[in-house]
Protein backbone atom coordinates (compact mmCIF):
# COMPACT_ATOMS: atom_id res chain seq x y z
CA UNK A 1 0.00 0.00 0.00
CA UNK A 2 1.47 3.33 -1.08
CA UNK A 3 0.74 6.18 1.33
CA UNK A 4 1.52 9.84 0.76
CA UNK A 5 1.12 13.04 2.74
CA UNK A 6 0.35 16.51 1.44
CA UNK A 7 1.06 19.17 4.02
CA UNK A 8 0.34 22.86 4.27
CA UNK A 9 -1.40 25.50 6.31
CA UNK A 10 -4.42 25.55 3.94
CA UNK A 11 -5.58 28.91 5.33
CA UNK A 12 -7.91 28.61 3.49
CA UNK A 13 -7.91 25.65 1.12
CA UNK A 14 -8.13 26.80 -2.51
CA UNK A 15 -9.03 25.14 -5.79
CA UNK A 16 -5.27 24.98 -6.41
CA UNK A 17 -4.79 22.85 -3.28
CA UNK A 18 -7.78 20.71 -4.23
CA UNK A 19 -6.34 20.21 -7.71
CA UNK A 20 -3.17 18.76 -6.17
CA UNK A 21 -5.19 16.66 -3.69
CA UNK A 22 -7.41 15.15 -6.39
CA UNK A 23 -4.51 14.39 -8.71
CA UNK A 24 -2.37 13.02 -5.88
CA UNK A 25 -5.20 10.78 -4.68
CA UNK A 26 -5.22 9.11 -8.12
CA UNK A 27 -1.62 7.88 -7.86
CA UNK A 28 -1.48 6.60 -4.27
CA UNK A 29 -3.55 4.19 -2.23
CA UNK A 30 -3.97 6.66 0.63
CA UNK A 31 -3.39 10.40 0.80
CA UNK A 32 -3.21 12.06 4.21
CA UNK A 33 -3.66 15.82 4.20
CA UNK A 34 -1.65 17.34 7.03
CA UNK A 35 -2.78 20.75 8.24
CA UNK A 36 0.21 22.22 9.97
CA UNK A 37 0.70 24.93 12.50
CA UNK A 38 2.94 27.41 10.68
CA UNK A 39 4.76 29.50 13.27
CA UNK A 40 5.55 32.12 10.59
CA UNK A 41 1.89 32.83 9.85
CA UNK A 42 -1.10 34.08 11.83
CA UNK A 43 -4.02 32.01 10.56
CA UNK A 44 -7.40 33.46 9.65
CA UNK A 45 -9.19 30.15 10.24
CA UNK A 46 -8.85 27.74 13.13
CA UNK A 47 -7.34 24.31 12.57
CA UNK A 48 -10.81 22.80 13.02
CA UNK A 49 -12.32 25.11 10.39
CA UNK A 50 -9.56 24.30 7.91
CA UNK A 51 -9.98 20.57 8.57
CA UNK A 52 -13.73 20.84 8.03
CA UNK A 53 -13.27 22.77 4.76
CA UNK A 54 -10.93 20.12 3.36
CA UNK A 55 -13.03 17.19 4.55
CA UNK A 56 -16.13 18.65 2.93
CA UNK A 57 -14.31 19.41 -0.34
CA UNK A 58 -12.77 15.92 -0.53
CA UNK A 59 -15.71 13.94 0.86
CA UNK A 60 -16.08 12.07 -2.43
CA UNK A 61 -12.49 10.77 -2.27
CA UNK A 62 -12.45 7.51 -0.29
CA UNK A 63 -8.65 7.37 -0.02
CA UNK A 64 -8.16 10.87 1.46
CA UNK A 65 -8.13 11.72 5.14
CA UNK A 66 -7.28 14.90 6.99
CA UNK A 67 -5.20 15.36 10.15
CA UNK A 68 -3.73 18.26 12.06
CA UNK A 69 -0.07 18.25 13.06
CA UNK A 70 2.81 20.31 14.30
CA UNK A 71 6.43 19.83 13.31
CA UNK A 72 8.24 18.61 10.23
CA UNK A 73 6.57 17.04 7.20
CA UNK A 74 9.04 14.13 7.29
CA UNK A 75 8.03 13.35 10.88
CA UNK A 76 4.36 13.57 9.90
CA UNK A 77 5.06 11.20 6.99
CA UNK A 78 6.92 8.76 9.25
CA UNK A 79 4.17 8.86 11.90
CA UNK A 80 1.65 7.95 9.19
CA UNK A 81 3.91 5.31 7.58
CA UNK A 82 3.92 7.31 4.32
CA UNK A 83 6.72 6.89 1.81
CA UNK A 84 5.89 9.99 -0.26
CA UNK A 85 5.51 13.69 0.44
CA UNK A 86 3.45 15.43 -2.25
CA UNK A 87 4.19 19.08 -3.02
CA UNK A 88 2.61 21.47 -5.47
CA UNK A 89 4.51 23.84 -7.74
CA UNK A 90 2.71 26.90 -9.07
CA UNK A 91 5.52 28.69 -10.86
CA UNK A 92 9.29 28.86 -11.22
CA UNK A 93 9.39 31.00 -8.07
CA UNK A 94 8.15 28.01 -6.02
CA UNK A 95 10.79 25.69 -7.43
CA UNK A 96 13.82 26.99 -5.55
CA UNK A 97 12.26 26.91 -2.08
CA UNK A 98 10.47 23.60 -2.72
CA UNK A 99 13.69 22.00 -3.99
CA UNK A 100 15.52 23.17 -0.86
CA UNK A 101 12.78 21.69 1.35
CA UNK A 102 12.78 18.42 -0.63
CA UNK A 103 16.55 18.08 -0.35
CA UNK A 104 16.45 18.79 3.39
CA UNK A 105 13.68 16.22 3.81
CA UNK A 106 15.70 13.68 1.82
CA UNK A 107 18.74 14.20 4.03
CA UNK A 108 16.56 13.74 7.15
CA UNK A 109 14.61 10.78 5.76
CA UNK A 110 16.19 9.16 2.67
CA UNK A 111 13.41 6.56 2.64
CA UNK A 112 10.74 9.21 2.00
CA UNK A 113 10.46 10.58 -1.54
CA UNK A 114 9.09 13.95 -2.59
CA UNK A 115 6.68 13.96 -5.53
CA UNK A 116 6.03 17.30 -7.23
CA UNK A 117 2.81 18.13 -9.02
CA UNK A 118 2.66 21.23 -11.14
CA UNK A 119 -0.58 23.03 -10.46
CA UNK A 120 -3.03 23.09 -13.35
CA UNK A 121 -2.61 26.23 -15.41
CA UNK A 122 -5.95 27.68 -14.33
CA UNK A 123 -4.75 27.78 -10.69
CA UNK A 124 -1.06 28.62 -11.22
CA UNK A 125 -1.50 32.16 -9.83
CA UNK A 126 -3.60 31.14 -6.83
CA UNK A 127 -2.52 31.22 -3.20
CA UNK A 128 -4.35 31.44 0.11
CA UNK A 129 -2.78 34.86 0.67
CA UNK A 130 -4.14 36.17 -2.64
CA UNK A 131 -7.59 34.74 -1.90
CA UNK A 132 -7.70 36.48 1.48
CA UNK A 133 -6.62 39.78 -0.04
CA UNK A 134 -9.22 39.61 -2.80
CA UNK A 135 -11.90 38.75 -0.23
CA UNK A 136 -10.75 41.57 2.05
CA UNK A 137 -11.47 44.08 -0.71
CA UNK A 138 -14.95 42.65 -1.25
CA UNK A 139 -14.33 40.91 -4.55
CA UNK A 140 -15.86 37.59 -5.57
CA UNK A 141 -13.68 34.57 -4.71
CA UNK A 142 -16.09 31.90 -5.94
CA UNK A 143 -13.66 30.96 -8.74
CA UNK A 144 -10.88 30.39 -6.21
CA UNK A 145 -12.40 28.46 -3.28
CA UNK A 146 -15.27 26.07 -2.49
CA UNK A 147 -18.64 27.67 -1.55
CA UNK A 148 -18.29 27.04 2.20
CA UNK A 149 -14.87 28.72 2.22
CA UNK A 150 -16.27 31.66 0.25
CA UNK A 151 -19.08 32.07 2.80
CA UNK A 152 -16.64 31.87 5.72
CA UNK A 153 -14.35 34.45 4.12
CA UNK A 154 -17.25 36.81 3.52
CA UNK A 155 -18.36 36.37 7.12
CA UNK A 156 -14.88 37.16 8.46
CA UNK A 157 -14.41 40.09 6.10
CA UNK A 158 -17.62 41.91 7.05
CA UNK A 159 -16.69 45.47 7.81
Amino acid sequence: MVKAVYTGSFDPVTFGHLDIIRRGAKVVDELIIGILVNSKKTPMFTMEERKEFIEKATGDLDNVRVQMFEGLAVDFARNNEASIIIRGLRAVTDFESEMQIAQTNHSLAPDIETMFFTTSLEYAFLSSTIVKEVAYYGQDVSGFVPPEVKAALESKMCR
